[in-house]
């Protein structure tokens, strides 16, 4: 489940890297709210989806929640701390920002809104990936597994 964890954070950042990239055309562009960004919207919610069960899997059955029962003891280990509690909850966000990003973009009133909405949630979840996925591991010496 870790390797199709690990794998699967490639298709969210290739859909996540499109839907930026087409909403910030469509706002700056004034460009319709096409079939296609619809389309690209919901794939990344549902790779995103996909790639948050595989994370509860391997969190719950892969050990990494037993650490809690000695929650002290994770709090003092920074490695420890940051895959047990750090890497969830910034990953959880994501995927609520991502969500949000496709209803508030699916349901605004105008195209430029919609696209608009789309690019700040998208956005603001790619820095929170690239925080809890690249930076904080690299920072930490155990790179990008």
């Amino acid at each position: 489940m870790l390797h199709a964890h690990s794998g699967l954070r490639y298709i969210v950042l290739l859909f996540l890297i499109v839907a930026i990239v087409k909403s910030l055309m469509g706002w700056l562009g004034k460009k319709p709210f096409s079939k296609s960004d619809n389309i690209i919207g919901a794939m990344l919610m549902g790779v995103t989806h996909l790639q948050i069960v595989l994370g509860f899997v391997v969190y719950f059955v892969g050990g990494w929640n037993a650490g809690l029962m000695n929650f002290g003891a994770v709090m003092k280990d920074s490695i420890v701390r940051f895959w047990t509690i750090e890497h969830a909850v910034i990953m959880i966000v994501v995927v609520v920002l991502i969500s949000i990003g496709r209803i508030k973009s699916k349901k605004a009133p105008t195209d430029e809104l919609k696209h608009k909405k789309g690019a700040i949630f998208y956005i603001i979840a790619l820095i929170f990936i690239l925080w809890g996925g690249v930076i904080k591991p690299f920072a930490m010496g155990r790179g990008w597994i």
